[in-house]
């Protein structure tokens, strides 16, 4: 099965969203710098909650590399200001409440919970370079680890 979704050296689809705190975020507001754009399923799950504290706790690295981190969900923005507010959460939450965005990146994925198929956000990342082209993409992320790796990336650009 091919992956759907942007691959390294793919422009990267435009995302405008609007962010927690009422703001609207686009890529182009960001042009010339690294992005990490990560997907991620659910505001305030274990794995969710525990990945977006990683990027909370290393956004001061990634800003010294040039990074900045934007993570989306299909959460309303009052979901997102409950959860950034609940974890003291420093990265910008951006709700792709309609999944357009998570369509494009090829994200919306059917999955299987105990025997039980739905479709959801499959947890990815995607570092887009400051050209506007992916960099580097992860599927199916796990948690721990992960957020030291996207660094180690970011800064290998």
């Amino acid at each position: 099965m091919t992956q759907s979704g942007p691959q390294p050296g793919d422009t990267a689809p435009e995302v405008t969203l609007p962010r927690d705190g009422g703001d609207t975020v686009s890529l182009a507001d960001h042009a010339g710098k690294p992005v990490v754009l990560y997907f991620y399923p659910r505001d305030d799950t274990p794995g969710c909650t525990k990945e977006a504290i990683g990027f909370t706790e290393m956004g001061a690295a990634f800003a010294e590399a040039g990074a900045v981190v934007l993570g989306v969900s299909k959460d309303t923005v009052s979901k997102h200001e409950k959860f950034r507010d609940k974890h003291e959460l420093g990265i910008a939450l951006l709700s792709d409440a309609e999944g357009d965005v998570c369509e494009r990146y090829g994200v919306w994925v059917e999955k299987n919970m105990y025997g039980k198929t739905s479709m959801g956000i499959e947890r990815a990342t995607f570092l887009i370079g400051a050209d506007g082209k992916i960099a580097r993409v992860w599927r199916k992320v796990k948690v721990p680890g992960h957020v030291e790796e996207v660094l180690d990336a970011v800064r290998g650009l």
